[in-house]
């Protein structure tokens, strides 16, 4: 990946043998995209950015999410504006409509992108509790019994997140079928490794699973992080073209 695509404020991802599936996570650099407890002048300039990213991409809509860090998952949503709020409490969502990009907010949590050749996409949020829920494994299977698809034939790419967390209080936090990714010397659980397993888990073939190994904590200049105290956040986006 060109450090300086990074550093523009764009990471682009591209599934192989699906060129019209379209990718895109932001970083700092891009502008704050929430526009949560935002007012004045802070909210006009994220207004402006959020915009300028829509008009950039050559898309006709796109879809955000009021996420709850639940395991709601919607077929076919409706759009939202780019100075909107979004209205529909999910953090998952699936579209077979072209140039209709359908968002994820991030600060340390993961934005994870599905795509199937067949010209359907889906995009879940997953912090912490949502791979403790197994938000995953049933965003996976609701978005293939939906569509009529073989998980087997799903790809899926995770955007950059927070790589290892700590969990002072694991033992209360995670049930005990979690301790595999956890390390009581650091005290951190692996997310990354965790959630490879559980796109496993739902019938993804492991050579359709793919990542952006950036970590949010550790690369606080390029990336907005809950942990760190930031309360910007980073914009994925997927997309039919």
């Amino acid at each position: 990946m060109a450090i300086a695509a990074v550093h523009a404020g764009r990471i682009p991802f591209a599934f192989p043998n699906m060129p019209r599936v379209r990718c895109v996570f932001t970083t700092r650099h891009a502008g704050n995209f929430s526009l949560s407890r935002l007012e004045g002048e802070e909210r006009n300039a994220a207004i402006a950015g959020r915009k300028s990213l829509f008009d950039s991409l050559g898309i006709e809509a796109w879809t955000e999410l009021n996420q709850v860090h639940g395991d709601t998952f919607v077929k076919d949503p409706g759009p939202t504006p780019p100075d909107g709020t979004p209205a529909l409490d999910a953090d998952g969502h699936a579209t077979a409509r072209k140039n209709h990009a359908l968002c994820i907010k991030t600060a340390d949590c993961q934005a994870i992108f599905l795509a199937h050749p067949a010209g359907h996409v889906a995009a879940i949020h997953v912090g912490w509790r949502g791979n403790v829920i197994r938000f995953i494994q049933t965003a996976v299977e609701t978005f293939c019994l939906d569509h009529g698809l073989d998980p087997a034939d799903v790809c899926a790419v995770r955007g950059p997140s927070l790589g290892f967390a700590e969990f002072v209080n694991f033992n209360r936090e995670w049930p005990a079928a979690y301790a595999p990714w956890y390390n009581p010397s650091t005290r951190c659980v692996d997310l990354w490794s965790l959630t490879r397993h559980q796109l496993g888990e739902a019938g993804l073939q492991a050579r359709n699973i793919y990542s952006v190994d950036l970590c949010t904590y550790s690369l606080n200049s390029l990336f907005f992080s809950h942990r760190r105290g930031d309360t910007g956040r980073q914009m994925g986006l997927v997309w039919m073209e």
